[in-house]
């Protein structure tokens, strides 16, 4: 199988005056030309940072990722500069993500203007292409992000990553901190692109729902491991891992008169300083078994299925 991205024991760990974070510890999965995959988790867990090392934002402290084949960590800066046209992210908050002292023209056109040494009136053509892609309108091209509404300001965000026709595109909660109606808009707007464009999709979220619309499989971490990952009408259907029934739990039903089972976690997240010995979960599982405190799980594969639980 040819995937697209793949990471190999993929590592990043903190130095801090407390100790060493070990923000993202020994986690492999690839993902497939034209697929989106979901990676989920609560926050701490080292989902964004999963996604900030496989682009170099930050520097890796093991491990290995290769796009199409390259191994990205080993290629020399002038490779990796070339890479950065096949790659891009979207990030989170769009109040910050854009520079509120640049328009809409130079935004989406900055990436164009450093990598593609596109000028003048073919760069004005080539934002005004994208800003039609995303839903924007040609008068709003010389506008600032604080005249834009959160959904909008997003829609400027995504052409950015989309100026220089990427193949594959990181996408670190973009829908958290808009409304439900907005959301629901930037989703399909999201779909709609991949389709169009045959784009490759990493998609971190905390929200399930949207991963089960979105996403073709899931990635589930904990405490900076991956402890299941499957297709994800699989998963939302039997999840394997306590800690992914949980979350399943968690998740409100519409309809009020639904009964529904809650699995209520007890205790904190433990310190990503200092992990528990064993399953990381144990000290929140409640299935917890003696073996489970003494042996760290392998993530083993069960079919199309991987889990890391001593019970699965």
């Amino acid at each position: 199988m040819r995937f697209c991205v793949e990471s190999q024991h993929l590592k990043k760990y903190f130095h801090t005056d407390s100790g060493v974070v070990r923000a993202v510890d020994d986690v492999s999965f690839g993902i497939e030309p034209g697929e989106t995959v979901g990676l989920v988790g609560e926050s701490g867990c080292g989902k964004s940072t999963v996604g900030r090392t496989i682009l170099k934002l930050v520097d890796p402290s093991g491990g290995k990722l290769f796009f199409e084949g390259r191994d990205i960590f080993e290629i020399d800066r002038s490779e990796r500069r070339a890479l950065r046209r096949e790659m891009g992210i979207v990030f989170q908050n769009p109040y910050s993500s854009l520079n509120p002292r640049m328009k809409v023209l130079q935004i989406v056109g900055e990436p164009l203007k450093t990598h593609a040494k596109i000028n003048g009136a073919r760069l004005r053509r080539k934002v005004l292409e994208l800003l039609a892609q995303v839903g924007l309108k040609p008068e709003q091209l010389n506008r600032f992000p604080h005249q834009f509404s959160g959904g909008q300001r997003q829609r400027i965000a995504i052409a950015r990553s989309l100026a220089l026709d990427p193949k594959f595109l990181i996408f670190d909660e973009p829908t958290s901190a808009l409304d439900v109606s907005v959301q629901a808009q930037v989703l399909n707007l999201i779909r709609k692109l991949q389709r169009s464009k045959n784009l490759t999709y990493l998609f971190i979220t905390h929200d399930l729902l949207v991963v089960k619309y979105i996403a073709d499989r899931i990635l589930v971490m904990y405490l900076g491991k991956l402890v299941e990952a499957g297709p994800v009408e699989a998963v939302f259907e039997h999840a394997l891992h306590p800690y992914t029934q949980a979350l399943l739990a968690a998740i409100p039903k519409a309809d009020p008169s639904i009964r529904q089972k809650r699995l209520l976690l007890e205790g904190e997240v433990p310190s990503p300083i200092n992990p528990p010995s064993g399953c990381r979960f144990h000290s929140r599982c409640p299935k917890v078994v003696s073996i489970c405190r003494e042996k760290e799980p392998e993530l083993r594969r069960l079919g199309q299925r991987q889990v890391a639980c001593h019970l699965a």
